[in-house]
């Protein structure tokens, strides 16, 4: 039997992270495969309905990142994200989900490397977890 690999969806704000795994890319630092990028103008655009979503739709686990707080190009979006994000963490365990599957960080533009650290840290958290209910009633 292989070992199993995550399949993580990230929402990515356009501002801060996005520019932060463009230059990881430019910088040639090397970070999971297991991460697909959803770009994002701003984390309070990232509806909850899209992050239980992609967890109903097999998601092992789900990332939100924009600008650290104060520093938004939206003035509070990330505001109103931590807010959805705290409230989201709560209900996950109604829905089945471990609240561990989501995860909210802050990463600017120029945290490159950061952004790498972060999501290799995240793959090998989710892959303690191992496959989530989800993925494991689409076999049954």
């Amino acid at each position: 039997m292989s070992e199993f690999e995550p399949t993580i969806v990230a929402f990515f704000c356009n501002w801060c992270t996005f520019t932060a795994a463009d230059l990881a890319g430019t910088s040639r630092l090397s970070y999971p495969p297991n991460i697909k990028i959803i770009r994002v103008m701003c984390t309070g655009m990232v509806d909850p309905q899209y992050i239980i979503k992609a967890f109903l739709e097999g998601a092992d686990g789900v990332l939100v990142s924009g600008c650290h707080p104060g520093d938004c190009h939206y003035i509070n979006g990330n505001y109103k994200a931590r807010r959805r994000i705290k409230l989201l963490k709560e209900i996950l365990p109604q829905f089945g989900f471990d609240s561990k599957r989501l995860r909210l960080t802050w990463i600017g533009a120029s945290d490159g490397i950061r952004l790498a650290e972060i999501m290799r840290t995240l793959v090998s958290q989710i892959k303690e977890l191992g496959p989530s209910q989800s993925k494991l009633s689409m076999v049954i």
